[in-house]
């Protein structure tokens, strides 16, 4: 017998080899008709696989992440065994799950593939699905596989299967498909109910761009057709607020080909936003002891092989520069931590300079795989609000209490109420892939778990997250829509204080090691913006908003009125432009409703004679006539409103 210990840590007795399954009959014919998956000791594994020994158990459903994970898996390979049915003779490359659904990359061939395929496909693999096919695993030994899919002409496999090592292969085969894969997957197809093919993407084969570009097909499956259609309803929604289209229809950005893919241009009002967020930092920061610097775009190659960067991001790095001086190379900067390791460095510190907190916006380029590129979340160059903070290890927990209030400030500010603190720690069972004292350690995830409890964080804690450098601390937060991104990052460093050789004297005299601690509540600005824009639909809020009013007259007659209006309103800080286009009025307030403007101000004759404007609110309709000192007056109460919530 052996005793299996379940999340309630209730204690079960079962026979040797007894399945998840099983353990889920026992508990409830329910449970059983849900269960997907189940995780034992942590590990991922498929219902019918024997437990041969004590262990503690979790049934995964299509409530856990890992349960849809498996559900996602299992639906790639669905895809991909209707698609051989289909088209014949095409080639496999991975189909893994991902955040919501799966995707597989296909080599098609001689084939023409487009969406217009996609109803003949999800028909091919409904029929599939109904027929309740297992998903059965099969150990093969290198050879044997090899053998398998070179028969098959299946060089993307083979590929793979070379990669292995020999007695870590395995197949799942579902009819009359087979895949290399490590699984686990469903029982069987009879939970996949709805399925929803999505689009297609180009893919080159393992992210070689020097590589044949593959047909990515993105898909997702649901257990209820209710859970597809609220999720097609859900990308309508998301579909709206990409950033991509918003950015264009407010003139916030764009990208230029002879420019280069993955570098953003800022137009004049995405420019103005940009340059309203940073303040907005800056003025936090100062409040909080931070001192601003400016570094090159540019650095010396050795001063990142003193950091690692040379080591860790020399391939995704741009070429080096080389200069007329033989044997002089440059490079633009990966990461600024380098350049403010040197600032640190340039002079001697003493315990009393502690803290030293440093900031800058810094821009940093890296060269991500053009297939990767995605509007402003991934680019090539971007800019971090990047800041170092140098303090002693007994100062840890106070300066990561001081960097959340900052976090969380931004975060009500901007309206960013759903949010989760990620404490990453080190694997305590494999302390070897980390450096720094046991004792460093300690007192740093020390100080990360008592501020996040201090500080009221809903968190998670995972094991085995944290950089080889110390412990970190992220924010994930959702959207309006509930997509998550990771917002805000904090992180403990000991590595670049040691490669750097930084030094304070201390109390004693002696010279001490300084702890370094990374922070960037932004993340990137281009990314930040990015979220926003997405997060509000563009609806930005005022105090930030390029445009917070656009004045309308209603013919040329009133444009020396309008004139006067837009000068009064600069008197008093509020933004404003007139529009002075030849239109009908009508077209004019859709298109400052298209353009997300929080006001729109009208003027004619009546207003012009009595000194008044006629308000619009965006999304609220008519506020009525006003005089200009009542309508600034409301401006400026939202605004007061919006920062000090």
């Amino acid at each position: 017998m052996i005793h299996i210990t379940l999340p309630d840590n209730s204690v079960k007795e079962f026979e040797k080899g007894t399945t998840p399954y099983q353990i889920a009959q026992s508990i409830s014919e329910g449970l059983a008709r849900n269960v997907l998956a189940a995780k034992v000791n942590d590990k991922v594994v498929a219902l019918n696989y024997e437990i041969d020994e004590d262990a503690s158990v979790t049934l995964l459903t299509w409530n856990d992440p890992e349960g849809k994970a498996v559900y996602w898996h299992s639906s790639a390979h669905l895809m991909a065994a209707a698609i051989a049915e289909l088209y014949p003779g095409v080639k496999f490359g991975i189909g893994p799950s991902i955040e919501n659904g799966f995707y597989y990359d296909i080599d098609f061939m001689d084939y023409e593939i487009s969406s217009d395929d996609f109803p003949a496909i999800e028909a091919k693999m409904q029929e599939i699905a109904a027929q309740k096919v297992q998903f059965v695993r099969k150990e093969v030994s290198k050879n044997d596989a090899l053998d398998y899919f070179t028969k098959k002409n299946e060089e993307y496999k083979v590929e793979l299967i070379n990669d292995l090592q020999d007695g870590t292969i395995t197949f799942y085969e579902s009819g009359n498909f087979t895949d290399l894969c490590r699984g686990p997957h469903l029982f069987n197809t009879a939970p996949i109910k709805a399925i929803k093919l999505l689009n297609t993407a180009g893919a080159y084969w393992r992210g070689d761009e020097h590589r044949k570009q593959l047909t990515r097909i993105y898909g997702i499956t649901f257990p209820k057709k209710k859970e597809l259609d609220e999720y097609l309803v859900f990308l309508e929604e998301a579909k709206k607020r990409d950033h991509r289209k918003l950015g264009k229809e407010m003139d916030l950005f764009f990208f230029s080909q002879k420019v280069g893919a993955g570098l953003p241009m800022w137009l004049p009002k995405g420019t103005a936003l940009r340059k309203r967020l940073e303040d907005f930092l800056t003025k936090v920061q100062k409040e909080y002891g931070y001192q601003q610097v400016m570094c090159p775009h540019i650095g010396n190659v050795d001063l990142y092989k003193t950091s690692g960067h040379y080591q860790k991001y020399g391939a995704d790095s741009f070429r080096p520069i080389t200069t007329p001086q033989e044997g002089e190379e440059y490079f633009l900067k990966p990461m600024n931590c380098p350049h403010h390791c040197e600032i640190y460095a340039y002079k001697p510190r003493s315990y009393r300079d502690l803290p030293l907190r440093i900031a800058e916006f810094g821009t940093v380029y890296r060269y991500e795989q053009s297939g990767e590129l995605h509007g402003l979340t991934r680019v090539r160059g971007f800019t971090q609000d990047d800041a170092h903070l140098f303090c002693t290890p007994d100062q840890i927990k106070e300066e990561f209490c001081k960097v959340i209030d900052i976090i969380l400030y931004i975060f009500k500010t901007l309206d960013f109420k759903n949010y989760t603190a990620q404490i990453s720690l080190r694997d305590p069972n494999n302390k070897e892939k980390y450096i720094g004292s046991d004792e460093n350690w300690h007192k740093a995830e020390t100080a990360i778990i008592e501020a996040a409890k201090e500080k009221g964080l809903n968190t998670v804690v995972e094991l085995g997250e944290a950089a080889f450098y110390g412990p970190k601390l992220d924010f994930m937060v959702k959207d309006a829509i509930g997509r998550q991104w990771q917002l805000g990052t904090v992180q403990v460093d000991y590595n670049l204080p040691e490669r750097f050789n930084l030094e304070y004297t201390g109390p004693d005299g002696k010279k001490m090691r300084p702890v370094m601690i990374h922070r960037a509540p932004f993340g990137s600005m281009e990314r930040f913006v990015a979220v926003l824009l997405e997060h509000t639909a563009g609806n930005f809020p005022l105090w930030l908003t390029p445009d917070q009013v656009i004045i309308l007259p209603i013919s040329e007659k009133f444009l020396d009125y309008a004139e006067n209006v837009r000068k009064m309103l600069d008197e008093h800080a509020v933004r404003a432009t007139i529009d002075q286009r030849n239109e009908k009025t009508g077209r004019k307030i859709r298109d400052a409703e298209v353009s997300k403007i929080p006001f729109i101000l009208i003027v004619g004759e009546k207003e012009a004679t009595d000194g008044t404007v006629s308000v619009r609110e965006h999304g609220a309709g008519d506020l009525g006539v006003m005089s200009i000192a009542d309508f600034v007056k409301v401006v400026n109460d939202k605004i007061d409103e919006e920062l000090h919530k």
